[in-house]
C-alpha cells in the first residue's frame, strides 16, 4: 500500500506541473484530475496486474507459471 501511495503522490506532482498550479493555489486533487483527464495511477496499476496475471495463465509452453496456478498440495 505504501508503493501505491507513493505513486499517487507523485502523479499528483505531475500533474500540478502539467498544469503550472502549486499547492499554495489551494485547488483541489478532484479539479486537477478533472482538468488534466489523467486515470488514477491505482487503477491502472490494477488493470496492468490482471493483465499480466491472465497472460501468465494462457501460456501453454510449458513453462512454470501454469503448473503453481493449478498446483494442489497434498492431502494429508
Amino acid at each position: 500500500m505504501g508503493l501505491i501511495r507513493r505513486l499517487r503522490v507523485t502523479q499528483r506532482m505531475m500533474e500540478r506541473a502539467m498544469l503550472g498550479v502549486s499547492l499554495r493555489n489551494q485547488i483541489r486533487n478532484e479539479e486537477i484530475r478533472r482538468r488534466t483527464r489523467v486515470s488514477d495511477i491505482a487503477h491502472r496499476v490494477a488493470k496492468l496486474k490482471w493483465q499480466w496475471v491472465g497472460h501468465i495463465a494462457r501460456r501453454t509452453d510449458g513453462r512454470w507459471g501454469l503448473k503453481v496456478l493449478e498446483w494442489r498440495p497434498p492431502h494429508r
